[in-house]
């Protein structure tokens, strides 16, 4: 086996496979594809798409967004999990504006100066947006590379300068073909080579498999164990924030103890919302979303 057959049988599998995703369209522009990137992580295709659909709908360029509050980048991200995406996105947006002019920078060191924006995202957005030859490695990307290459059932936790190292060997040496070789290599990992239940007979790079051709079985049990929801502080943040998200000015505290019984929980969950830059005291007694206007008369208790 070699790498460019590799690399080829993906490509070719992709462009007649590819899911039909909006942030793919063709010319879309960076701007919207940073914003599903941000989306995406640790949050599934099925509820990104109507989030990211009414958040460009909102705030379709990074000026629109970095003329509104924080506040109302946490309202607009609604449910969609780890809100404080939401607050990084925004803070991303001003940045552009202020230093960029508005237009999100195709230079990957200007990328990666951005607040909010990791290696992996500035890796995405200069490979999918501008068509660079850039490495672009997530939990699919390292899978396949680890079966398909390394002959090992699985990756490691997290992602090394090494599969930095050895996902940029398998790209073309033009950079649009080295793009949508990324894009590929996502994709795969996405659908057909997934951690549990691999689908290995419509794989395309089957019989150049290296995992495949050593014999060894898919792992068995979950790729790490499971995060408990109910009862924890997560639970408790999302329910005050559920509350501050739907106020219309400050919260009494009385009303946000009404959120959770336990008091040293609750108390817990609320500084961590201060803390993170969610949340901020109007007064002594009363809260709101950061940044969501001037303090007003607050919400009855």
């Amino acid at each position: 086996m070699t790498e460019p057959t590799f690399t080829t049988l993906v490509s070719r599998w992709y462009e007649q496979n590819a899911r039909d995703l909006p942030w793919r369209v063709p010319g879309i522009g960076a701007w919207p594809i940073l914003v599903s990137e941000v989306m995406l992580q640790q949050t599934p295709v099925v509820r990104v798409l109507p989030a990211w659909h009414a958040w460009l709908t909102r705030w379709p360029d990074p000026a629109a967004l970095a003329a509104d509050t924080p506040a109302e980048a946490i309202r607009m991200w609604g449910r969609l999990g780890y809100p404080r995406r939401a607050v990084r996105l925004r803070d991303c947006a001003v940045a552009v504006v202020e230093r960029h002019g508005g237009r999100v920078p195709d230079q990957l060191e200007q990328l990666l100066a951005l607040p909010g924006i990791g290696t992996y995202t500035a890796r995405a957005v200069a490979a999918f947006a501008y068509g660079q030859r850039h490495p672009v490695v997530d939990t699919n990307v390292r899978r396949v590379v680890s079966r398909a290459i390394a002959g090992e059932p699985d990756a490691g936790p997290a992602t090394t300068p090494a599969d930095l190292v050895a996902c940029e060997e398998l790209l073309p040496t033009e950079p649009a073909a080295a793009a949508l070789a990324s894009a590929a290599f996502m994709e795969l990992g996405a659908i057909v080579c997934t951690a549990r239940s691999p689908r290995c007979p419509d794989c395309p790079v089957e019989s150049v498999c290296a995992w495949r051709a050593s014999g060894q079985a898919a792992p068995t049990g979950p790729t790490r164990r499971p995060q408990r929801y109910a009862g924890t502080d997560r639970q408790v943040r999302g329910l005050l924030l559920g509350v501050l998200r739907d106020a219309t000015g400050p919260v009494p505290h009385q009303r946000l103890d009404q959120v959770w019984q336990d008091d040293v929980q609750r108390a817990r969950a609320l500084a961590g919302l201060v803390k993170d830059g969610l949340v901020e005291p109007v007064g002594e007694e009363n809260f709101r979303l950061i940044g969501d206007g001037p303090a007003t008369q607050p919400l009855p208790g």
